[in-house]
């Protein structure tokens, strides 16, 4: 079993570089780190390296971006497709990536391949980095002998995930952008406008409005129990995380997102697209498909489409087509289910995938521009009528001065 080592190392220009590496002794990480390049300083065994499965840069920022993991793929396949051996595409990838954490990765996995691993089992030690997927894609490429198709095929896949988060996110940020506004609004007239207007009207006398009264009890209450109101939220944000990290949270949590009004949809239709288009990529690749449905489970990030493409999984082991079992879950639309019939009796399983999340790719699209014109309106309403209904309640008592003051 691997473990992790900390590591202190100067490189070529003398600068203190620190990590972590996963290696089956410490002799091992000091020839990948000289290999590397690096002067090694200490190297030191980690209790808790089981928890810790690839390489930490500290002070590097060390997250790799499915950006840079789609733009590493495709110069990758450009080298090799051009003649170039794996080390020496690695070797430049590795001088020319402006993100250090990768920067980093590429090394240690050149460093693998040097000792004689395969370019699949040194990616694969990179959890983090390159996933189930990736990793099972290179490796059929590998035995294939088509790696620089494969790796070709794995950019366009990541970019059209990387595109599909980005509609998705898109049609996020304005209402959450919007709602953050509101409460802002709301909180600063709360605690700072409405009392003095409290202040005014207490030395007024008489009777206010009801609506005039409900905003300054709601003022009241804010500003008395404000910092429990605080500690309350950040108690319920951190209950709610921990909730949706237990399984039963997340299976609720899912199904919630799936049924859920006006989000519902756009929710339904990625994870459409999401096992679309990872099957296709896995079976385009020669993956098997057992193999390819366990990846797809792994990777489809919907618990509801998880439970259904295992069972799946299951009853095409014991010898059904896709097609049958598909039909059991309401999850998969019958056009899907139709279509993948289809593509099972013609041999084009593949192909009829690549139309099924072309076509959800843009329904997701229309989805998300529908959203954005309807929600837009929506929620400038909203912001106007609170804020409106505010200054209404407070200047009401304004309009009967009179009485108030008698």
């Amino acid at each position: 079993m691997a473990t992790t080592y900390a590591y202190k190392v100067r490189d070529k220009q003398g600068a203190l570089v620190e990590g972590t590496l996963d290696a089956e002794s410490e002799a091992l990480v000091a020839n990948r780190l000289r290999e590397m390049g690096y002067a090694l300083i200490s190297i030191d065994a980690q209790a808790d390296s089981a928890l810790k499965k690839d390489i930490k840069i500290p002070g590097f920022g060390g997250k790799v971006k499915l950006k840079d993991i789609s733009i590493f793929s495709r110069q990758f396949a450009t080298m090799i497709n051009s003649g170039l051996s794996l080390l020496r595409a690695l070797h430049i990838l590795s001088d020319q990536t402006e993100n250090a954490a990768l920067q980093q990765v590429i090394h240690a996995v050149a460093a693998d391949i040097e000792s004689g691993d395969s370019l699949s089992d040194a990616i694969a030690k990179h959890p983090k980095v390159f996933d189930r997927l990736y990793v099972a894609m290179v490796r059929a490429g590998e035995s294939g002998g088509v790696l620089d198709s494969v790796l070709m095929q794995l950019a366009e896949t990541i970019e059209k995930q990387v595109e599909l988060r980005a509609k998705i996110k898109s049609a996020m940020t304005y209402p959450i952008a919007v709602l953050m506004l509101v409460i802002m609004i709301l909180s600063g007239m709360l605690i700072f406008v409405v009392p003095m207007f409290e202040a005014m009207y207490s030395e007024l006398g008489g009777t206010l409005p009801l609506p005039t009264r409900l905003l300054l009890q709601a003022s009241n209450l804010v500003t008395s129990y404000l910092i429990f109101i605080i500690i309350g939220a950040g108690i319920g944000m951190f209950v709610f995380k921990k909730w949706i990290a237990t399984d039963s949270g997340r299976a609720n949590f899912d199904k919630m997102q799936l049924k859920a009004p006006v989000f519902g949809g756009l929710v339904h239709k990625t994870a459409i697209t999401r096992f679309a288009r990872t099957m296709e990529s896995l079976l385009r690749a020669g993956v098997p498909i057992l193999e390819a449905l366990e990846i797809t489970q792994e990777t489809v990030g919907n618990h509801v489409m998880e439970i259904a493409v295992a069972d799946i999984q299951h009853r095409v082991k014991q010898g059904e087509s896709m097609a049958a079992p598909m039909s059991d879950h309401a999850i998969f639309p019958t056009m899907v289910t139709q279509m993948l019939a289809v593509g099972e009796e013609t041999g084009a399983v593949d192909t009829m995938l690549d139309r099924v999340a072309a076509f959800y790719e843009a329904e997701v699209e229309a989805t998300v521009n529908a959203l954005t014109s309807l929600l837009e309106p929506l929620l400038i309403v909203v912001l106007g009528g609170t804020v409106g209904g505010m200054v209404i309640a407070l200047y009401m008592p304004m309009f009967n001065i009179v009485n108030l003051i008698e």
